[in-house]
């Protein structure tokens, strides 16, 4: 039995109308008139303006901000903004420094405001043992002087849909510089939850930003601001360090994220008392370590090991160098010394900026600070900011991109 089907006018033009398609188009295609195409897209210029590799600024402004610290006034050359941020972001700034160019990672201490008006702002402590950089930069830099810098990068920020309302943030020393960040932005509108600050330090002096987060905390009731000084007993100052117990004073019962950011030996302290809290993996925040600088007491360091020197052959691309490595140190430090000038941003192993193929020998990665994909450790790949020689090894790294 044959199958009817009924067909209404208006189907048959659809039906006819489709049947011409090609040739409709066709025709349109034939009026045009040729042009060339953009040479740039308003998708890319967007994507470059919000994440470029590298952007030039000068430095505006430096001014002492507490003992041994030093706040530097980034700007942008051509006085347009620079890329936004949230607030506890970090940026990455190549430093040539003693024949040498390496990376450091400084918080952004400015309210998110500022990039806008082509602003960056960022602190730097001074550190007499190990910190060469830091050194340098309060001594060498000098307003009017040009540096590259990355675009903002990291994971310390609020996030509404993963952390509570309310935020406990622990901070120590310079770790403070991402929480000014933080009460900056909500008190200009950029961020909207309840900051607590538990800011620990050795004595009254010893604080930064103390002048800046009184007038934040009084005139934003999102804000506030408790000292914890280990070294003094004062009156309105909490004394002591920052434990569990005065964490949970300060939350006061209500459900609570807990961020972080200080010195290694500060995280190592409150690995423990974020363990008593009994919070969510996900309401435990944590600013990057930085280069581990004793793998001799972190688990797993294979006994005798330390103190230990090899060599590493090096492969830039088509180039070869044999240098010297400590087993003390990362790889990415020797390659500094060495002036290889090879990808670091974070150097704390997390970016995956530095990653690089280990060809032959072996190594040791922290835990703590092994931010690799699965498929990177089957195959090989590490992060030399985070990977320490146990013997001679062979590693081929990447170039340094070349902007511009």
């Amino acid at each position: 039995m044959a199958l009817k089907v009924k067909v209404s006018l208006i189907g048959a033009l659809d039906m006819l109308k489709f049947k011409n398609l090609a040739k409709t188009r066709r025709e349109a295609i034939e009026k045009l008139q040729p042009k060339e195409l953009p040479k740039s897209y308003v998708t890319n210029e967007k994507a470059e303006f919000m994440h470029p590799r590298r952007q030039d600024v000068r430095i505006k402004a430096m001014r002492s901000n507490g003992p041994d610290a030093v706040t530097v006034t980034l700007e942008s050359l051509d006085g347009k903004a620079l890329a936004p941020f949230r607030a506890g972001q970090y940026i990455s700034i190549s430093v040539d420094a003693d024949a040498s160019t390496t990376t450091r990672s400084y918080s952004l201490c400015g309210s998110p405001a500022r990039s806008w008006k082509g602003e960056y702002d960022i602190t730097v402590k001074r550190v007499e043992d190990d910190g060469f950089i830091s050194k340098f930069i309060q001594d060498k830099w000098k307003p009017g002087m040009e540096i590259s810098i990355s675009a903002p990068q990291g994971h310390l920020y609020y996030e509404p849909l993963r952390d509570e309302k309310k935020v406990l943030a622990l901070a120590g020393g310079s770790g403070i510089t991402p929480f000014v960040g933080m009460a900056y932005a909500i008190r200009d509108g950029y961020e909207d939850f309840d900051l607590t600050i538990l800011y620990g330090s050795r004595t009254e002096k010893d604080i930064l930003y103390r002048a800046e987060l009184d007038e934040i905390s009084a005139a934003c009731d999102k804000v506030h601001v408790v000292h914890v000084l280990s070294d003094e007993e004062k009156e309105g100052f909490e004394h002591g360090f920052l434990s569990a117990e005065l964490i949970k004073k300060y939350a006061a019962g209500a459900p609570y994220t807990v961020f972080m950011c200080g010195p290694q030996a500060m995280y190592n302290f409150l690995d423990g008392v974020v363990e008593q809290l009994g919070l969510d993996r996900k309401h435990v925040r944590r600013e990057l370590f930085g280069m581990i600088k004793d793998p001799w007491n972190q688990p797993g360091y294979p006994e005798g090991a330390h103190a230990k020197t090899y060599l590493a052959r090096v492969t830039i691309h088509d180039k070869e160098y044999t240098i010297p490595v400590s087993s003390s140190e990362p790889l990415l430090t020797a390659f500094d010394r060495a002036g290889l000038c090879t990808p670091s941003r974070c150097r704390s192993g997390e970016c995956g900026w530095c990653r690089s193929r280990l060809i032959s020998g072996e190594v040791f990665i922290p835990e703590k600070t092994d931010g690799r994909r699965e498929a990177d450790k089957e195959f090989g790949y590490i992060h030399p900011c985070s990977t320490f020689p146990l013997s001679d090894v062979v590693v081929e790294v990447p170039g340094q991109y070349q902007h511009k």
